[in-house]
């Protein structure tokens, strides 16, 4: 295998894992804070890329444009479903709370097809058509745009996480839910406003991810896999374990295309996946029970 192709298969890998990292992080930190699986994780995706796409067609607004509105707006979007849909409907119990979140995906798939058809819907605005010359590839511009934002999106979860006390009740309730709730802070809103930062995660992605991908009612499944992967990779609940795994899975599913074709690439991810719990059955930065 040539430099003038792997080198470039590389750096288009990083640039998708970057991506991945972020969907990922807000599957990671709903699951670290209330310990579920959100089965609607995808479905929001899909569901901000729609918002994204509305927002381009019916006024020209790019999808970077939309970035700082829609992030607000879904973290609103998630706060709500948790507080006063998923919550109340699990009535305390995981099980439930997994259930509710499936049949929520599915309301929202099925919402999405009858208003908007099974059609393929993208975005043709000028930065979608450059590209960057590093001298040993011309990279399109959308990946390295999407590639240094999603960096600095996931930098600032970080700071929100570890700087704010925001964050820090977000850790302790992760930690310890009941003794969170014994020293005044209000669990409910916690877990609230958690989940709705794993939803603005998806909304940020969908911004980025939309000059250079589509939008149809299944979009959010082609990314909830490798999400769902992801998180398991880097270890149940561990941030810089899925910001790691999901650079580390988009480059091995850019190697794997080149060397298999685009339809194998999966493959690849699911070779080193294994080999990864077999070894490591808690994920690259997951701690044993």
């Amino acid at each position: 295998m040539s430099t003038a192709l792997l080198l470039p298969a590389l750096i288009g890998g990083l640039a998708n894992g970057a991506v991945y990292a972020l969907v990922a992080l807000g599957l990671t930190l709903v699951y670290g804070v209330l310990h579920i699986i959100n089965f609607a994780h995808g479905s929001l995706l899909m569901l901000a890329l729609y918002a994204a796409w509305i927002l381009w067609a019916a006024m020209g607004v790019s999808p970077y444009v939309a970035l700082p509105v829609l992030v607000p707006l879904f973290f609103v979007l998630g706060y709500g479903l948790q507080r006063w849909v998923i919550g109340p409907a699990g009535h305390g119990r995981e099980t439930n709370v997994l259930l509710v979140t499936l049949g929520l995906s599915i309301v929202i798939d099925n919402l999405a097809l009858a208003v908007f058809g099974p059609s393929t819907r993208t975005t043709s605005i000028p930065l979608a058509t450059r590209t960057i010359d590093l001298g040993v590839m011309y990279l399109p511009l959308p990946k390295l745009i999407a590639f240094a934002a999603a960096l600095v999106l996931s930098g600032l979860l970080w700071l929100l996480l570890t700087r704010t006390d925001l964050g820090r009740a977000i850790r302790a309730v992760a930690r310890e839910s009941d003794a969170a709730r014994l020293v005044g802070i209000r669990v409910t809103h916690i877990h609230a406003a958690t989940f709705g930062i794993g939803t603005a995660s998806v909304a940020a992605a969908a911004c980025l991810l939309l000059p250079s991908f589509y939008v149809s009612p299944d979009a959010g499944y082609a990314f909830v896999l490798v999400a769902f992967t992801t998180v398991v990779m880097g270890g149940m609940g561990s941030f810089p374990g899925a910001l790691l795994a999901g650079l580390v899975i988009g480059v091995i599913e850019s190697l794997s295309g080149l060397w298999f074709g685009p339809s194998l690439a999966p493959v690849g991810i699911y070779a080193v996946f294994a080999l990864v719990l077999l070894f490591r059955p808690t994920g690259l930065f997951g701690a044993r029970a």
